[in-house]
Order: structure tokens, then C-alpha cells, then sequence
């Protein structure tokens, strides 16, 4: 089973060393890896080069872009451009970031799944973070998500979906759309991967609106908005980040910005997020 994995990468200096040497280390070897040295100006692209040298599965692709680091198009872009250049002779296709540790039979055991259950079109294990010297589950989303930091598709799924949207919420509408097109989506609780950087601690005060653009753009409407943005509202203790939530989804509105899906897929992601905000709230 070939893997290709695309690994956008931006002043990643500390981390990335460890990310290439897990993946060094797996009982099933990726077929292609890609790093995109996306604008580092930190050591990122000289620690890539020296791991390039001892495997030829690895390659650096070193781009130039914004360094403003807003959720989603910075990285999506920085895929694409690894995605592009490479052929496509890959049974999955793999989106993870820089910071990250992998056990050494996770590809193996993600190839596994992947081959036991043709209507697989998602995979992963679970990102875990470092508190009080203890390695505990991100629960930055819940159990049934993916985290956008290590996303593999079935080749066949992702094409079907559309690959990935260039936008906030990429890493959302993937699954759902998956859902929509009839795939099966799988999290092993027996991987556990190590995230060395929190999620989002690099976003500006430039992305405070985005969450309301992309649930717009997801086509959820203004209910399921205004309820979300209540309650991650609650959940942060602040005003502001409900306040956030509906403005940018009004701005958005009013720009008539371009939905991800179509009306019909809108129909079904709304009673998909339904369903699964009933679950988190006991109902």
C-alpha cells in the first residue's frame, strides 16, 4: 500500500526533526513524503535537507508566501503546492503537520484498516499533548473528529470530496463530506501521536472572525451558528468569541461569500452537526 504525505512546513526548526525521524522509523515505510519549507527563515529547511540525504522517499520543496499564519489557506496552499508536484500513483494520500511524533507501526496499522474495509476513506489515531509532564488526548474536538494535523484518505475519497478546501474549515467539511458520499471514517485509540505544538497558538487577532466565515461557507445557517457561538462562547468563559462567531458569519453574508458544498450537501451537513451537538450535550 503506497503512502504519499505532503507535510507543509513553517519555522519548524524545533520540530521537524522529530516528525521526519518517526516517520523513519515506521514498520511500513511511506512511499512519498513531501516537506514544503513554506517561507521558514529558522533552521526548518537545513534539517529537512540533512534527512533528505539518507532517505530517497524524502524531498524538500521550499516556497515563498505570507508569513501571517491564518487557519487554513496558509496551510492548504503550502499543501497543494507539494500535492502538485507529485504523480498520482498512491493508494493514500496524507495531509500531517510539522510537530508531530508517530509510533512506529502507525502507517501499518492505518494500511490495515484501510485494507480490511474497502469503504474506509479516512484514518487516523489520536493527537496527545504534554501536560504536567503527561501525555493526555487533545481535546481541542471531540472523539469522532480527525484532527486536520494528521489526515489520511483513501485515494478514492479524496478525490470524491474534492480534496481539500482551501479555506478554514477544511479540516471539517472533509469529513462530512465523506459521510455524504457514503465513506467510513476510522480513529484507532490504540495510536496514540504526540503534538508538540498546541493548535492554533500562532493564529493572530486577523483569524477572530473566521470561524463564523467558514461555518457560512459550510452552509450551517444562522441557528446552528448562533448556538455553537453560545457555546464555545460558555466554554471559553467570553462574550467576545460568541460575538466573533456570528459577525464573521454575517460578514461573510453580506460579502456573498462562495459556499464550500451545495445546497443539497448544506442540507445534510446541517443535520449531521445537529446530531452531533445533541450528542455533546446529552440530549
Amino acid at each position: 500500500m503506497k503512502f504519499y504525505i505532503v507535510i507543509p512546513a513553517h519555522n519548524e526548526a524545533s520540530y521537524i526533526g522529530l516528525t521526519l525521524q518517526s516517520l523513519a522509523s515506521q514498520t511500513l515505510l511511506p512511499k512519498k513524503v513531501i516537506v514544503v519549507n513554506d517561507n521558514s527563515t529558522d533552521e526548518t529547511k537545513n534539517i529537512i535537507e540533512e534527512f533528505e540525504k539518507k532517505h530517497q522517499w524524502l524531498t524538500v520543496l521550499t516556497i515563498t508566501s505570507s508569513n501571517k499564519h491564518l487557519p487554513g489557506s496558509k496551510i492548504i496552499n503550502a499543501f497543494y503546492k507539494g500535492f502538485n508536484s507529485l504523480d498520482d500513483d498512491y493508494d493514500m494520500i496524507c495531509k500531517f503537520d510539522a510537530d508531530l511524533i508517530f509510533p512506529d507501526n502507525y502507517l501499518e496499522t492505518l494500511a490495515k484498516h484501510f485494507s480490511n474495509d474497502k469503504k474506509i476513506g479516512m484514518a487516523s489515531g489520536y493527537c496527545y499533548v504534554e501536560k504536567n509532564n503527561k501525555w493526555e488526548r487533545e481535546k481541542i474536538t471531540g472523539k469522532k473528529h480527525i484532527r486536520g494535523a494528521l489526515k489520511a484518505y483513501r485515494k478514492d475519497c479524496f478525490i470524491e470530496i474534492g480534496k481539500l478546501k482551501n479555506d478554514m474549515g477544511w479540516d471539517t467539511i472533509d469529513e462530512l463530506l465523506a459521510k455524504f458520499y457514503n465513506w467510513e471514517i476510522v480513529l484507532d485509540d490504540n495510536l496514540i501521536v504526540k503534538h508538540l505544538k498546541p493548535t492554533g497558538q500562532n493564529y493572530g487577532k486577523q483569524a477572530r472572525f473566521m470561524h463564523g466565515e467558514a461555518m457560512y461557507k459550510m452552509r450551517y445557517g444562522i441557528i446552528l451558528t448562533f448556538i455553537i457561538g453560545v457555546f464555545n462562547g460558555f466554554k471559553r468563559k467570553s462574550f467576545a468569541t460568541f460575538n466573533n462567531f456570528v459577525y464573521g458569519y454575517f460578514k461573510a453574508k453580506r460579502a456573498k461569500l462562495e459556499p464550500f458544498i451545495t445546497e443539497k450537501q448544506g442540507r445534510f451537513v446541517r443535520q449531521e452537526r445537529w446530531k452531533d451537538f445533541r450528542d455533546k450535550i446529552g440530549l
